[in-house]
């Protein structure tokens, strides 16, 4: 599809329908968040930093409990892949709960699940008992990204959709960037157990603040989800949906390949302790939030347009992640990730942005968990593949493998649909309705 298709009139006329009646529509190029899209975004914000420095406590972890438990690095990236693998699994269920239960009550209840199975994570006792805490830990929070860009999309227009979430998804690097600063000294002063129990009570304290102020949705948004509907078979039928999904599998490789293991890397291979491979593995993070934030506004003033914004990004991130294996001194080797991870961050908004700009929000949930599925698909496949080849070969060829995962969403960029018009063409009469 041509990056040059231009939109449809029934779009301009829903994002029209989108502003609140007390304010005119913002001038094209503009884009403006109300007051109850700001706060949406400040919780959300908030409580997807918790999800996400819950999540990577144990990459910093992992060598200790590899010690603990005398398991060996194929071993370590099983624990890794089995919370990808209820994660995965969890995300078009917890896009169809959101759309029939509602975006607030699963992310409640997403929340409660996620921070008891990260306190139960301080408490295994042996491999197979953290495998099992960790796949309830990633039922838990699969049910979550969903939900939490469904109460997105009911508290925006169109037009301020993807600056929005930018602004939310930027919190998952900054999360990254926040973790290591947290757990690393709880590990170092009170062990690896420690820093589960600590995250944990932040998700506590996050539950009672969304629960407490997160606005409600738009009075449109309410009025869909009255009125019901069909068409969420239809739509994880679509061949062109399809496309988007595979776009953020290669998303994943990158992006959970290099998270998974780049603070392993640091102390086992480059000699660094764990408090400077976490301040090493923050600056990056740091570099894919500002991308991120970025990216949602460039995908609002672009109307998403993947071979636009996707394609030459995830060519840039690809060939930083080759070099990066070719670098020799430590300075090289953390320029290119920086790179890497801005380059590749920076895609994650795109991806969402035509699909969410063009589709009611009564299928929000389902579309947004069907997207996801893709990303976090790679997460059940690259850590335990990293491991394998990183015992077998070296780290080398570990993360050289994350450059297939970049070449896969450049490919799929240019083939998904560029536009609302594009893709309302390839949905069926009760997607579109």
């Amino acid at each position: 599809m041509s990056a040059t298709d231009s939109p449809t009139e029934a779009t301009e006329a829903t994002e029209a329908a989108d502003a609140p009646a007390a304010h005119p529509a913002p001038a094209e190029g503009r884009v403006r968040l109300d007051r109850a899209a700001k706060t949406t975004v400040g919780l959300l914000f908030l409580a997807w930093i918790v999800d996400y420095i819950d999540r990577l406590v144990i990459n910093l972890a992992l060598p200790h409990i590899g010690t603990e438990f005398g398991i060996d690095r194929t071993q370590q990236g099983m624990v890794l892949s089995a919370f990808f693998l209820a994660y995965a699994a969890c995300q078009i269920p917890g896009g169809l709960l959101a759309d029939r239960f509602g975006s607030k009550r699963i992310l409640l209840w997403a929340m409660l699940i996620w921070s008891v199975f990260t306190a139960l994570t301080g408490t295994a006792w042996s491999f197979a008992a953290l495998v099992v805490i960790r796949v309830l830990f990633g039922a838990g929070q699969g049910i979550f990204p969903a939900a939490a860009m469904k109460a997105v999309a009911e508290r925006t227009g169109s037009r301020e959709r993807m600056t929005a979430s930018g602004w939310i998804s930027s919190s998952n690097s900054f999360g990254a960037v926040v973790a290591p600063l947290i757990a690393g000294p709880v590990i170092a002063l009170w062990g690896w157990r420690m820093s589960f129990y600590a995250v944990a009570g932040l998700g506590v304290a996050t539950f009672v603040l969304v629960q407490l102020l997160l606005p409600p949705a738009r009075p449109a948004a309410q009025t869909e989800a009255a009125e019901g509907g069909g068409g969420t078979r239809a739509l994880l039928a679509t061949p062109a949906m399809w496309l988007y999904v595979g776009m953020l599998f290669g998303y994943g490789m990158l992006a959970w390949g290099l998270n998974s293991w780049v603070p392993s890397y640091l102390q086992t291979e480059r000699g660094l302790s764990l408090e400077s491979s976490g301040l090493l593995t923050a600056l990056p993070a740091l570099f894919g939030g500002l991308a991120m934030i970025a990216s949602g506004w460039c995908a609002d003033r672009l109307k998403g347009r993947p071979a636009v914004l996707v394609a030459p990004s995830m060519t840039v991130a690809g060939v930083a992640v080759l070099a990066m294996t070719q670098a020799e001194g430590l300075v090289a080797f953390e320029t290119l990730l920086c790179l890497a991870f801005a380059a590749c961050t920076f895609c994650f908004t795109p991806i969402f942005a035509v699909p969410l700009r063009t589709l009611s929000t009564r299928l929000s949930g389902a579309a947004s968990g069907m997207i996801n599925f893709g990303g976090q698909s790679a997460g059940i496949l690259v850590p335990m593949l990293m491991g394998y080849l990183a015992d077998t070969y070296s780290f080398t060829v570990a993360f050289a493998v994350l450059a297939l995962g970049a070449a896969l969403t450049a490919c799929l960029a240019l083939l998904a649909p560029q536009t609302s018009e594009t893709l309302r063409s390839r949905l069926g009469p009760t997607v579109r309705d």
